[in-house]
């Protein structure tokens, strides 16, 4: 089992008190060429600034390749079961979208990424059912600037 899922889950009152604290920063994650080829195959984008290095290195401002901005993005999963907590009770959660989403810049290939995570929203829509909003902030090691930044939404339901 992946250790993510071991974390002991937290009231859902507990959970809601967290609203406007930053909950975390998760581990870094490195975004090297390989996983930016095996993500250009699955979504079939192989636009150069991608999958050459050599042309990359040649014909942009970058000086090697660069992540899909989708790539980072969807690393936003695994970052965010490393430092959100589990919440009692509840038998899924899923995306319910973005309500802002910008890539500030380009995360180069062999770059490490982490997510950092605050917790805006925790409201109940209906019974059984909870609109959770996120801010979160990637930022790549040893820039200044972000890759990315978004107010994330996800729906938690319970039992």
């Amino acid at each position: 089992m992946n250790e993510v899922w071991k974390k002991p889950p937290i009231t859902l009152e507990a959970y809601r008190k967290l609203v406007g604290q930053e909950i975390g920063v998760s581990s870094w994650h490195l975004v090297d060429q390989n996983r930016i080829d095996v993500y250009a195959d699955v979504i079939e984008d192989h636009q150069f600034i991608h999958v050459d290095p050599e042309r990359a290195r040649r014909e942009t401002a970058f000086g090697t390749t660069i992540a899909h901005g989708f790539l980072t993005m969807s690393l936003l999963s695994i970052m965010s079961y490393e430092v959100m907590p589990l919440v009692e009770g509840v038998t899924m959660g899923v995306n319910y979208g973005f309500d802002r989403l910008r890539f500030i810049s380009p995360v180069k290939s062999g770059s490490r990424v982490r997510g950092r995570f605050t917790l805006t929203e925790a409201t109940l829509r209906k019974p059984g059912e909870l609109l959770s909003r996120t801010a979160v902030n990637v930022e790549i090691e040893g820039e200044k600037r972000s890759a990315l930044i978004a107010d994330w939404l996800g729906l938690l339901y319970f039992s």
